[in-house]
């Protein structure tokens, strides 16, 4: 079998697949960065391509698809206290000025 050969893979793993990289497409990665970072995100969850037979299966794990909104923060959290809350105070001063107009 060929290397990059999607033919053990199930047709659920392939939509998995297809899914993961549209989102991916939508966020301005590009087509083939997303392609492999789809692939690469359903070998870690599903323990690659799926072969057929009783006893087979691996469990799923779907924590790496789970885990990308955890990360963020980080640039916020290292700013002093006041410039953050100055940006929350302009935020709703900003909000509160929409709701009227």
């Amino acid at each position: 079998m060929p290397r990059g050969d999607k033919s053990s893979y199930t047709s659920k793993q392939q939509r998995m697949a297809r899914h993961i990289e549209e989102g991916y497409e939508e966020r301005g990665i590009g087509e083939g960065e997303a392609e492999r970072r789809a692939w690469a995100t359903v070998n870690k969850e599903t323990g690659g391509g799926k072969k057929s037979g009783s006893g087979r299966g691996k469990h799923v794990n779907l924590a790496p698809s789970r885990k990308g909104g955890k990360l963020g923060g980080k640039a916020s959290a290292k700013r002093p206290a006041a410039a953050r809350s100055d940006s929350a105070k302009k935020a709703a001063a900003t909000r509160k000025r929409r709701r009227k107009g």
